[in-house]
């Protein structure tokens, strides 16, 4: 059973920092591709990262490209979204989900993930 609890959200300025960790409960995470989610209040959830099972080149959203990294410690099982320059419309609740296939290029949209975390909220100040 994976179970993906997610922490590290918070109220931060424009500008500022925060880094989320999600940590699976799950012995098989270092078998999964691990990605990073958002969703905001009347919109579809979005994809912001991933980096496949076998931790290669990471993928993101060009929308975060430059300023959000995603990284994982196999022996802690979590993965991590460090997010720099944070900016209003990164105001989001923040998803990170696991995906049990094995393919080389990480998946990008929603629906080829099978485990979800609960989410934690992100709000950026201006």
């Amino acid at each position: 059973q994976v179970q993906l609890v997610e922490s590290g959200g918070g109220l931060v300025q424009a500008g500022g920092s925060l880094r989320l960790s999600c940590a699976d409960s799950g012995r098989t995470f270092s078998t999964y591709t691990m990605g990073w989610f958002r969703q905001v209040p009347g919109k579809e959830r979005e994809f912001v990262a991933a980096v496949s099972w076998s931790g290669g080149k990471p993928y993101y959203a060009d929308s975060v490209k430059g300023r959000f990294t995603i990284s994982r410690d196999i022996a802690k099982n979590t993965v991590y979204l460090q997010m720099n320059s944070l900016k209003p419309e990164d105001t989001a609740v923040y998803y990170c989900a696991a995906d049990r296939r094995r393919t080389v290029v990480p998946a990008t949209t929603r629906g080829e993930y099978d485990y979800w975390g609960q989410g934690t909220q992100v709000t950026v100040s201006s």
